[in-house]
Parts: structure tokens; C-alpha cells; sequence
């Protein structure tokens, strides 16, 4: 005999205790008095002893026939005295009831509390599997352009709604800076800074052709390069992109990433802000991640480039290798006016990144970074990739995948490859493939680039490269820079959430589709659904049907008890959600449901419990299931669990409305952290007739959006203030 470690059990009568519940503290009895114990075991020992309550040991009874698996058994009455008692369970007991009525019949009360009638768990598939950062991928197959423009569209808004950009927030002035030019025969090198959001410094150097222009702009994101934009060495040189791009005819703007070399508001991997109590989680709720900051100031940065007089705004163009590979990608997804793309080294089926900065929240919940590089056509796009490096499969995996969209719009000649012998890399035959790709198709394609090469070059002494070369002093704090933000992005919300108060319908619409996004949950069509009905029972002028629901592809598995009228008159029904387990809709004295599913049946209504993802059967008795959990990532590739929660929500009301004996009227009701649950739920799904959210939470603090109910992006549309105002409508 062993104890399982839990709680402390609060005392009723019957009291229903699973093994994985219980804990060295035992429970506590408010009453003394003599108690009849029930065991649920498939113990099949006589006399073996299977429950230990305060001092007395609770023996299996003996027999005449053993049946297989798990079944009630009474093991007798105990004497307990008032205050704490200690509980060991046997391994071989489920659960164990204790009542004061020794006629107390635990397998009836049990068929209204589980879907199963022996200790399982249902098999969900999304506890079992998560992908991560080096999971392989596989490009979906779009038979259409119209089919894969609805997925771009979903994809550009979902990497924007990652980083709290959609809506494109206002523009403030970049208050841009040039300066210490140093002049050369054949191009000209300066400092520039200027201003993302207001106190957030963009830095980095601006290489010019000599002439007045108007000339094409090119941005060069560095990558992770130890020495970021000033990195000069035999697997890549970023100021010889600069100098020569600019001596080929461009001018080119070489920015720093956050927390490298003068962008120093920011630590690159954020830590100062789990350091100062703001956890990367909560700064996600507002999309003010490493991530996010490095978009936007690649648009501003596009901004700035279009600013300059000697510049052609039609003709911009952006590439970078590895982490400046990412930034090409993510920025080309959501900005048209890049007009030419090289990633270098980044574009993977096998590996999508392995910073932070990488992996926004949201990202790759069902595509990887082809997809992102897909959103490039019908515009001109390199793809250099190595033989030593994730890349190493691109000639045929990756390119092909990505030209399979190219093809849809008949342009399969604007997406090249170059295939590198070598490990990651930004070096001079790759530089030389992206300088030939740019020359054709931004910087004079007029001219033959089909054999350019990469004049010797000197670097400039790094004072005269360093924006700061002594340090940035008086510098907005990054708490300070990340309040500004927050302080427009309430202010935005505030001003939108008035106006689909007061019915703006297309205005609904969007933050209806951009709260879909967020927590990637879908009304499932009839044919998405894959439901097994367990078991039924009928009772009297009612039937009990017992089911696992979910979708089919996804692999969700919902534990579901449905109660309905015994004719052929469809129902309209009431979903009821509770944020621990469905069991506590079940009367515990005498079997059937509780008095508010009874109510609810007496009215005529059908009545649904659900499990939501985690919560309930997706527990066995004996043992609690724990979601896998891969890579420090889990957000950016699959939705989390309050997501799928809201999702199971979504999949009940589906398989409601497949039914032929039950309307397409439909009520939700949710209790204590459901009620969060279901107010989201039906603010997806506008068919929901009525909600009614009980003892739970009327608004929610950033720690309690994290702790409890997190959801990246969240705060950046609305939270609840978003789903109320929806489901007023």
C-alpha cells in the first residue's frame, strides 16, 4: 500500500475521492460518526487491504465470482472521529466515496458523472503531440490562387496580430538622424538613428551610391552574428553587402538588431524584463516581444529609406542571412512595398528559427516558414541556401514547395535558388548570387548582372561606423518605451470597441476573425466532426447518451454527456461548462443530473456537458495527464490551452447542430474559469442565442491573463471587453 501525493480534501457527504487526488494531509472530518467506504478496484486478492482510513484498514471482501475490470466494491464502516484524518489508497483502487449512508449506490450516481465506465482517460491528440522548432514540415498542396490567397491573408494577418500590429498602428515621426558622412570615390557610409516609437531608436549606417538618384533602397538586417552589422569575416560581411550594393546603384540601410552593438534599450533576448517581474508571456499579451520589436522597426526602417530624396519608393528590396533571414521573410509577408527579396539560410522545412526573436507567439500554428516565404509571390525572390546547414535540402523540398505558388500566378521565373557548399553563411558566393538576383531585378535591369563579382572592399574603422562610439546616454527606459505602447494600443481598442458598441458591423467582423486568429479556433463544419457515441441509457421519458467528440484531422477527443427528451421532437439545447469537471453537474446523492441540468430538462431543453481540453476525463482517476511540452516556444507552434478550451466550446455547438433531433437554437452557460471560456466561445460564434457566465472573473489583470487564461495578443484587441461587446451584438 503507498499514498499518491495531491491536496487536502475539503469534507462533504458523499465525499468522491480519486487516487490522484489524494495527499499525506488526508481529509478532514467535521462530524464524528460511522461512514461506509466504497471502493472502485480491480483488486481480485481476498482480504488484500486497499484503503487505509485514520487508524483502520478497509480489507476487499471475498468473492464467489471475480468480474474483469474496475467495479464498486463496499469495504465495510469506519469510526471516524472529528478533525484530520489520514487516506492511503492501494494501488489498485480508482476512487474511493465515503457516506454516512451505507445504502449509498456509487456505480448509480457514477453513470451521470463519466463518460467511461471503467478509470481512463480519453486519448486527446493534442496532449501528446506538439511540434517545435526542428519539427519537419510539410507544404500543404493549394489547388488555386483563391485558395491560397485566403490562406495568405490568414497568414499576414495572424504574423501581425503576433505583434500587436494589427491594425497598423499610427505612424509617429521618425525624428531621423544622418550624420559623419565619410565620403569614398565610388559610395559614401553615414550614422543614421531614428525613432521606431516614440523614445525607441532605430541605429545602424546608410551606404549611398555617388549621384543624386532617385535610386532603389535595400535593407540589410545582420542575422546573429557575433558583431551584428559590423560582422566582417569569411563566412559573412555585412558592411560588404553595404558598400557594394551601394557601388552597384543602391542605397542601403544596414540596421542593427534590438540589443546589438547602439541598440541597447533592449536586451536581444529580453531577460531585463523577466529580471524587472514583467515576464515574456505578459509582454506577448500586448505583442511587444524581441520578435515584434524587430517588425516594426524593419518597417519603419522602410519608412525611413522611402524618406530620403534620393531613394525611389517603388523600388525597395530587403535581404538578410539567418536571424536577418527571418526579418526578410516576416517583413516581405506584410509589406507589398518590398519589391525584391534574398533570405539567406533561413527558409527550412526543418528548422524554423531558434531565438526568440524568431518565434513570436502565433506564428507557425499550422504552416512553418515556407509558407512564409510563399507569401513573397507573385514578386521576385532569391532563396540562397548551404549544403552545411538546415537549408541543406532547399534545392528540392523547400524551393520546389515555395515555386509551387509561383506557379499559380505564372511568374515561376521570378523565384531562383542557389544552392552554397558551405555551413551557414552570408559569404561572398552568396552575397555574389543575391548581387546578380538584385541587379536584374531592382537595382538596373537593363544591364547583364549574370556574371558580377564582389569588388575588394576596406572597412571602415568602427568609430566611424558606431552610431554611439562612447554609448547612447538619456535613452527611454524599455519599461517607459513599452507603456507608450501599450498607452496607444488601449487607446486604439477603447476608440474601436465604441464603435462595434454602438454597431459597426464590418468593424465586428474583423475583431470577430482577428480573435479567431489568435486562438486559431474554428466552428468545425458537420463533416470536420469524428464522434463516438460510448454508451446510452434510457430513463423513462429521458435517454442519457455518452460520447467522445472532436474533429477528425486535429485528433481533439471531448468527453460529452448529453441528456435529451425520449421522442422524435428536436430540442433546442443548453451547453453547460464547468472549469474543473463535468461530474459536479451530477446529483451526488441519488444519481442523475443536478438541479440545474434537471431545470434546464424541464423547460424542454436538451442538455450537453463537456470536458474542455485538460479538464475532467481527459484525467484518468489514478494518474493526471500532463500536455507535452517541447522547445521553449510552445505558443508559436500550437494554441494554448485556454485556446483549445474555447475551441472544444466551438466543437460541441458543431456537433449540436449535426444532430437531426436537436435545433440549431442554442444556449451556453459557463461556471467559475469556464465562464471565460464560453464568453470567448460565443463571441466566435454569433448562432449562440444566449450566454449566461457564472462566478468568474468580470475582467482580467496581464498576471491573470498569464497564469490562468493566456492568450498571446489578447489584450492587443480587446480581451473581454472585445468578447462582450461581440456577444452583445
Amino acid at each position: 500500500m503507498s499514498a499518491i501525493s495531491a491536496f487536502l480534501l475539503v469534507w462533504t457527504s458523499p465525499l468522491w475521492v480519486d487516487a490522484r487526488e489524494v495527499n499525506s494531509q488526508g481529509l478532514h472530518v467535521d462530524q464524528a460518526g460511522d461512514y461506509t467506504v466504497w471502493a472502485w478496484t480491480d483488486a481480485v486478492a481476498e482480504n488484500a487491504p486497499l484503503v487505509m482510513v485514520g487508524d483502520t484498514a478497509m480489507l476487499l471482501p471475498k468473492l464467489n465470482k471475480v468480474q474483469p475490470g474496475h467495479h464498486w466494491r463496499k469495504l465495510g464502516t469506519v469510526a471516524l472521529r472529528a478533525g484530520q484524518q489520514s487516506l492511503e489508497l492501494d494501488k489498485s483502487v480508482a476512487t474511493i466515496v465515503i457516506h454516512s449512508d451505507s445504502k449509498y449506490d456509487p456505480a448509480k450516481v457514477m453513470k451521470d458523472m463519466r463518460v467511461y465506465d471503467q478509470p481512463r482517460a480519453v486519448v486527446d491528440r493534442r496532449a501528446l503531440h506538439a511540434n517545435e522548432t526542428n519539427t519537419v514540415f510539410t507544404f500543404p498542396e493549394y489547388s488555386t490562387r483563391e485558395e491560397w490567397e485566403n490562406k495568405a491573408e490568414e497568414l499576414r494577418r495572424r504574423l501581425l496580430l503576433s505583434s500587436g500590429l494589427w491594425p497598423l498602428p499610427k505612424k509617429t515621426p521618425l525624428k531621423a538622424k544622418i550624420f559623419d558622412r565619410v565620403q569614398h570615390d565610388d559610395y559614401s557610409v553615414e550614422k543614421v538613428h531614428f525613432e521606431a516609437w516614440p523614445g525607441f531608436l532605430v541605429t545602424g549606417n546608410l551606404y549611398r551610391p555617388v549621384g543624386d538618384g532617385p535610386f532603389p533602397g535595400i535593407l540589410c538586417p545582420h542575422g546573429h552574428w557575433s558583431n551584428g552589422r559590423l560582422e566582417d569575416g569569411d563566412r559573412g560581411s555585412v558592411p560588404a553587402r553595404g558598400i557594394t550594393l551601394a557601388r552597384m546603384g543602391a542605397v542601403v540601410f544596414m540596421v542593427d538588431m534590438v540589443g546589438y552593438n547602439d541598440s541597447q534599450q533592449f536586451k536581444h533576448r529580453f531577460d531585463n524584463l523577466v529580471k524587472d517581474g514583467t515576464s515574456i508571456a505578459e509582454t506577448s499579451l500586448w505583442g511587444t516581444h524581441p520578435f515584434a520589436t524587430q517588425l516594426w522597426a524593419g518597417v519603419r526602417s522602410l519608412d525611413f529609406l522611402e524618406s530620403l530624396p534620393d531613394v525611389n519608393g517603388d523600388r525597395l528590396g530587403v535581404t538578410g542571412a539567418s536571424g536577418g533571414g527571418t526579418q526578410t521573410f516576416t517583413l516581405m509577408s506584410i509589406d507589398p512595398r518590398v519589391k525584391v527579396a534574398a533570405p539567406v539560410n533561413m527558409i527550412s522545412s526543418t528548422m524554423q528559427g531558434g531565438c526568440l526573436c524568431e518565434n513570436a507567439p502565433l506564428l507557425r500554428l499550422d504552416n512553418s516558414n515556407m509558407e512564409f516565404g510563399a507569401l513573397m509571390a507573385p514578386r521576385p525572390m532569391l532563396l540562397v541556401s548551404a549544403t552545411g546547414d538546415w537549408t541543406k535540402e532547399t534545392p528540392h523540398v523547400e524551393f520546389p514547395a515555395i515555386r509551387s505558388i509561383y506557379e499559380l500566378y505564372g511568374v515561376s521565373n521570378r523565384l531562383e535558388n542557389v544552392h552554397v557548399d558551405a555551413g551557414h553563411n552570408y559569404n561572398k558566393e552568396s552575397r555574389e548570387a543575391m548581387y546578380r538576383f538584385f541587379g536584374k531585378h531592382l537595382i538596373n535591369p537593363s544591364k547583364d548582372w549574370s556574371e558580377y563579382t564582389e569588388p575588394d572592399y576596406a572597412l571602415e574603422e568602427l568609430d566611424k561606423l558606431k552610431v554611439f562610439p562612447d554609448g547612447a546616454k538619456n535613452l527611454a527606459s524599455n519599461k517607459d518605451v513599452y507603456a507608450t505602447i501599450q498607452q496607444e494600443i488601449q487607446k486604439r481598442v477603447d476608440a474601436d470597441l465604441k464603435k462595434i458598441e454602438a454597431g459597426d458591423k464590418d468593424l465586428a467582423m474583423q475583431y470577430r476573425q482577428a480573435l479567431s486568429d489568435t486562438m486559431h479556433a474554428r466552428i468545425p463544419k458537420t463533416n470536420d466532426l469524428s464522434s463516438t457515441r460510448v454508451s446510452m441509457e434510457q430513463r423513462g421519458d429521458y435517454v442519457v447518451e455518452r460520447w467522445v467528440i472532436g474533429r477528425a484531422i486535429e485528433g481533439d477527443a471531448i468527453p460529452a454527456i448529453l441528456y435529451r427528451a425520449y421522442d422524435a421532437t428536436p430540442q433546442d439545447t443548453v451547453i453547460i461548462v464547468r472549469g474543473n469537471d463535468k461530474k459536479h453537474s451530477a446529483n451526488r446523492d441519488v444519481g442523475g443530473p443536478n438541479a440545474t441540468v434537471q431545470n434546464y430538462m424541464n423547460t424542454g431543453k436538451a442538455v450537453l456537458l463537456i470536458d474542455p481540453f485538460l479538464t475532467g476525463e481527459h484525467h484518468s482517476p489514478t494518474a493526471s495527464t500532463e500536455r507535452l511540452r517541447v522547445g521553449p516556444f510552445m505558443d508559436t507552434f500550437q494554441p494554448t490551452d485556454t485556446a483549445y478550451r474555447v475551441q472544444d466550446v466551438l466543437t460541441a455547438i458543431s456537433f449540436v447542430k449535426a444532430r437531426r433531433d436537436t435545433t440549431d437554437t442554442i444556449d451556453l452557460v459557463g461556471f467559475n474559469e469556464a465562464s471565460v471560456w464560453v464568453r470567448l466561445a460565443a463571441a466566435l460564434d454569433p448562432s449562440v442565442r444566449s450566454l449566461l457566465a457564472l462566478n468568474g472573473p468580470d475582467s482580467l489583470n496581464d498576471k491573470q491573463w498569464v497564469n490562468q487564461y493566456y492568450i498571446p495578443s489578447i489584450r492587443t484587441i480587446g480581451d473581454l471587453r472585445l468578447a462582450d461587446a461581440l456577444n452583445a451584438h
